[in-house]
């Protein structure tokens, strides 16, 4: 994937396809990472009124191609990317 898609195909543990809408990525200085926030489309909302929100890494690709995808690994990360979840859905409020 590359920063400013709209849409990424992930492919779970088991080889399904889902296509994702991208929330928004970011890049993180501090981890030297780029980010991106998704949800699966057509993603039905809880009993709280909210979809169920995923994080990845990812490495950009060469040339225009895919990226890869990289699972989050540790807590300091979670903490920095729920911050910018927060703010991100405090601006969209506004």
């Amino acid at each position: 994937m590359e920063h400013g898609e709209r849409q990424i195909t992930i492919i779970d543990e088991n080889g399904n396809e889902q296509l994702c809408e991208v929330l928004f990525t970011f890049d993180a200085d501090d981890f030297n990472k780029s980010y991106v926030l998704y949800f699966p489309v057509g993603a039905e909302e809880d009993d709280n009124e909210e979809i169920e929100i995923h994080a990845s890494a990812f490495t950009p690709g060469e040339d225009g191609e895919d990226g890869e995808l990289q699972p989050i690994e540790t807590d300091e990360e979670w903490e920095m990317i729920e911050e910018m979840l927060n703010t991100f859905l405090e601006e969209e409020e506004e």
